[in-house]
């Protein structure tokens, strides 16, 4: 092998996470766009799943990036890139599912509400159906717990350092998190 096939093969110390941020901070528009198609498809399954909303998980995609370009500077790396930009992520789609919520309960009529209460369990046989219902139903800290440890694969300290609270009250959401869709799902025990 010559010395220039090697050159071609070596990889790009500026191609990972750090070695973009650099670049991105001196102006490269390309490192950017790397570091968007990196990460752009993990942070819409999170958004997603938070929200149940394509179109609004796409907004929230674009939503993100722009905050994280725009703090990127701040980023000091003592956790890992990912753990930072899915921080920004959560918290982003939490915003946001907050004002979708006020916007619906603005717009709700009472008189609709019965149009949208939960179909009864004859009308719903389907586990899945009722498993991601239970989950919508959670309070926002509970279901976030559970979607990013149970979903995503996330460890409690990550989390954590996501959603700002300590490990141990990661651990403790994911129980009381479990044990309410326990609850929510025990008819479907055999």
């Amino acid at each position: 092998m010559t010395t220039s096939a090697i050159a071609l093969h070596a990889p790009d110390p500026g191609s990972d996470d750090p070695g973009l941020i650099v670049r991105i901070l001196a102006g490269d528009r390309i490192a950017a766009r790397m570091l968007y198609d990196r990460h752009a498809k993990r942070v819409h399954r999170l958004a997603y799943r938070i929200c149940g909303d394509e179109e609004l998980a796409c907004d929230l995609v674009q939503d993100v990036f722009v905050r994280a370009f725009a703090q990127l500077a701040t980023f000091r790396g003592e956790s890992a890139f990912t753990t930072w930009l899915h921080r920004i992520a959560v918290t982003t789609a939490l915003n946001s599912m907050r004002k979708v919520k006020r916007i619906r309960e603005r717009e709700e009529v009472l008189e609709d509400a019965d149009a949208h209460a939960a179909p009864a369990r004859e009308a719903d046989p389907d586990l899945t159906a009722r498993l991601h219902a239970a989950i919508d139903a959670l309070p926002d800290g509970l279901r976030m717990t559970v979607l990013l440890h149970d979903l995503e694969g996330y460890t409690h300290a990550e989390i954590g350092t996501m959603l700002g609270v300590a490990e141990g009250t990661s651990k403790a959401r994911l129980f009381e998190a479990r044990a309410r869709l326990r609850e929510s799902l025990q008819d479907f025990r055999t």
